[in-house]
Formats: C-alpha cells, sequence, structure tokens
C-alpha cells in the first residue's frame, strides 16, 4: 500500500463516521451525496493523470524487461473506477474542454434514452437541448462549480434530477475561477420520488390544515356568541353547544382517522388473516349502522350466504364493511338501498385445478373472493372513479363536509384491502348507484 492510500483510507473512515454520526436525514444524505462526488473527482482525475503519463510509461517499457507488470495498485484503481461507473444508480458524465462526452455510465445512457450505441465522443448539444444542463457543464468548463440544477426531463415518464457539476484538471489536480478546465463531471441524482413525497406531503398538510379549520373556526364562533351573552338565552345556548359537540367530534374523528391512516401506511398496523365467517360481520355492521340508515330511509340488507368463508382479518374487514355502508347510506336516495353481496372465488376440486391450470399458462393469479357493496344513490361521475381512494378527495366537498365525512374513509379500505394482498374498486353508473367491490385472496 502506497503512503497516500495510507492516509486515504483512515480519512475515508473517518468521513463514513461522521455520517453516520449527524442526526438530521436530509442533512446526512447530503452529506453522502457531496462525499460520493468527491470520491469520484478523485477517481476520474487519477485516471486522467495516469493517462496523461502513458507515453512516458511506453518508453519506460521498451527499456525494462519484458516481464515487468504495472503495480497492482494501478490495477485495481481502474478495476474499482469501471465498477464504480456501470454499478451507480445516479447517472455520470464527463465531457473535455470541447463538450465531447469522454465517459458515461448504464443510468446516463438511461437518463438520454439511449437503449443502444454509446454516448461517448458524442457533443453534449447532440445529447440534450435543455439549456441548464448545457449552462451547467459550460460554467464548470470555465472553473465554476454548479450544484443544486434542477432537470426535468419529459419522456415515457416524468423525471426530475438533482445536477452537480465539478471541473476537471489535468494538470494540477484543480481548476482555477476564471481559466479553462480540461472537463467536467456531472452526476445527475434521481430525486423524483423525493419530489413526489414532498408534493404529497405538502398536499396532506394543507388538506388537515384545511378540514380542521373549518370545524375549529365554527367552534369559536359559537363560544364567542356564547361569551357575548347568548348562554343567558337557554333554547339559544343548548343549540350552540350541540352545534359545538358535533364540529368538536368531527374533529376528533378526523385526528382518529388520520392515525389510523398513517399507521396502515406505515406498516404497523398488524393483518391476522384467516378463514372467517362473513354472514355474521355482515349483520353487525348493519347492526352498528341501522340507526343511521332508518334515519334516511335507507335499507341495509345482507344477502350473504350462511356458509360463505373469507380469509381475512375480522376485526379489519368489519372496518372496511362499516366504511363502504356508511358511504352507502350518505350518499343514497332517499328510500334507497345497501346491499352487501359476496362471490367465492373457489371451485370444486376440478375446476380449482382447471383454473390454475389456465392461471399458470396466461401468468395470471387465481381467483379471489369477492365482497360487493352496492347502493342505489346517484351515482359518481366517471371523472371522479380514479381518485376516488384518495386522501381527502371527494366527488362534492360541501354535501360530504354537511353530513360528518372526513374523507378518509375510502383512502383506509383501499390500504386494508392491500395488507390483505387484495385490492378495492369501484364502479358506478349515474343514475343508478355505484358498486363497490373489495376483493381478497380466496380461500382454499
Amino acid at each position: 500500500m502506497s503512503k497516500r492510500n495510507a492516509y486515504l483510507l483512515p480519512a475515508g473512515v473517518g468521513a463514513i463516521a461522521v455520517v453516520l454520526l449527524i442526526p438530521s436525514v436530509t442533512a446526512r444524505v447530503a452529506v453522502a451525496i457531496l462525499l460520493f462526488v468527491v470520491a469520484v473527482v478523485f477517481l476520474v482525475r487519477v485516471l486522467l493523470t495516469r493517462s496523461s503519463t502513458g507515453k512516458l510509461q511506453t518508453a519506460r517499457a521498451s527499456s525494462n524487461p519484458p516481464d515487468e507488470e504495472p503495480s497492482q495498485e494501478i490495477f485495481a484503481l481502474g478495476k474499482l473506477f469501471e465498477a464504480t461507473m456501470s454499478g451507480m444508480r445516479e447517472g455520470l458524465l464527463v465531457v473535455d474542454k470541447d463538450m465531447r462526452v469522454v465517459a458515461s455510465n448504464k443510468a446516463a445512457h438511461r437518463l438520454f434514452n439511449l437503449s443502444q450505441g454509446k454516448l461517448d465522443s458524442q457533443r453534449l448539444t447532440e445529447l440534450t437541448r435543455n439549456p441548464a444542463v448545457y449552462s451547467a457543464f459550460l460554467d464548470a468548463l470555465k472553473g465554476t462549480e454548479r450544484s443544486g440544477v434542477k432537470i426535468e426531463t419529459h419522456g415515457p415518464e416524468r423525471l426530475v434530477f438533482d445536477l452537480r457539476v465539478v471541473p476537471l484538471s489535468s494538470a494540477n489536480g484543480r481548476a482555477a475561477v476564471g481559466r479553462g478546465a480540461q472537463g467536467a463531471l456531472g452526476v445527475f441524482i434521481d430525486i423524483t420520488r423525493i419530489e413526489r413525497l414532498e408534493h404529497v406531503r405538502q398536499e396532506f398538510l394543507s388538506n388537515v390544515s384545511h378540514e380542521l379549520r373549518t370545524p375549529l373556526t365554527a367552534i369559536l364562533a359559537f363560544i364567542e356568541t356564547l361569551e357575548a351573552g347568548a348562554i343567558d338565552d337557554k333554547e339559544a345556548s343548548h343549540r350552540f353547544l350541540s352545534i359545538i359537540r358535533r364540529n368538536a367530534t368531527r374533529m376528533h374523528d378526523l385526528i382518529d382517522d388520520i392515525l389510523e391512516l398513517s399507521a396502515i401506511e406505515a406498516g404497523n398496523v398488524l393483518v391476522r388473516a384467516e378463514p372467517v365467517e362473513l354472514s355474521p360481520i355482515v349483520t353487525d355492521v348493519i347492526s352498528l349502522l341501522a340507526s343511521k340508515a332508518s334515519a334516511e330511509g335507507i335499507t341495509l340488507s345482507n344477502a350473504v350466504a350462511r356458509d360463505a368463508v373469507v380469509f381475512a382479518d375480522a376485526r379489519r374487514l368489519e372496518q372496511m364493511l362499516t366504511n363502504l355502508v356508511e358511504n352507502g347510506i350518505k350518499f343514497n336516495r332517499p328510500n334507497g338501498q345497501v346491499t352487501i353481496r359476496f362471490e367465492s372465488g373457489a371451485r370444486d376440486d376440478e375446476e380449482r385445478r382447471h383454473d390454475h391450470e389456465t392461471a399458470a399458462s396466461h401468468s395470471e393469479a387465481p381467483g379471489r373472493d369477492k365482497i360487493i357493496v352496492e347502493d342505489t344513490g346517484e351515482g359518481i361521475p366517471a371523472q371522479h372513479l380514479d381518485r376516488l381512494f384518495e386522501r381527502f378527495y371527494r366527488v362534492d366537498r360541501a354535501r360530504s363536509r354537511d353530513m360528518g365525512g372526513t374523507g378518509l374513509g375510502l383512502a383506509i379500505v383501499k390500504h386494508l384491502a392491500l395488507a390483505h394482498g387484495g385490492e378495492v374498486s369501484v364502479t358506478s353508473e349515474l343514475g343508478r348507484g355505484s358498486v363497490f367491490t373489495i376483493e381478497l385472496p380466496a380461500t382454499q
């Protein structure tokens, strides 16, 4: 091991230790990315230095004995650089002072939508028309490091990258500011998922703030009215207190649903699936919602056979059915009906064997049990169906709030169905009602 490597090894270990000790996840990721870029720059500079001394090594080889081999250290360094380039998830692009690509990796090929061919020797303007990319590399060739450049691509899917470009110099390992560099190295870090999660987070916080602000404003307004003297009016005070209680209950339900949904999405809710009888669960749900259905003039029907068995967590299945039936009551017509039915995905032995053979030949999963909740409401417009199971999504916001909905019930149903290894879907026809279907792995 060379003396320089003897210093680099403890330095690298120390850098890793520093990264692990940083408490903030965001800061830790930023420092790790910076150290990674520094390491790649170091490797590229070393290889450029090695290539610039190629003629001198050739001359020495002619005067040295033919059996003299390059040092294992140089060989290992070249292999390490090659493995790093090909194994990186980040796109790596190295250009010379003429803006021609001299090195790239597979991730860069995917970034520029090149399924075949090489990026090498192509000019940067031939690869992309994005002015932000060209400007970042141009500044690096002038000796100015660029970082935090946001790049968006609009191919088959929208991708977002954080671009960092540093100047390269084979003379002294550093390009002075204001002087031309020998080349530039750019690292394209895919932050598409981070951007998407940040958008979801901001949208969630905005929705939660809005949903909590509405009942809280009503509570404060009626409290001020009571304090202003309305408390002495017995009839008015009772009415105001009833409204305050209703809004406080709505806030409580909203917070409970938020905590429940967060726990389900985080995987903290344990689903213990086992064969359970479906009809008694449906009967319990109908009994729980009977008074609410009666107040709206809605008839609840259990059309599930007594011997129907599903593979599910009984408590979580009851929670899913309660949310769906309650929605069916809220958005139904006067004197309407909500019916719960069951379609078994299991067959007799011969049919089941035939189903498995057919599924295997077509790469499909075996049949699933279907629990169907059907209402006779006004139906849901087609443009809303794809987003119906999103958090806080409502077809009619004002009507849903008036009925005390939190906007999270269907999202909870979706995530609980996924936790069972199943899914939930909806079909609807205007004027005829909606059909929600929970699909679960069929019992054998």
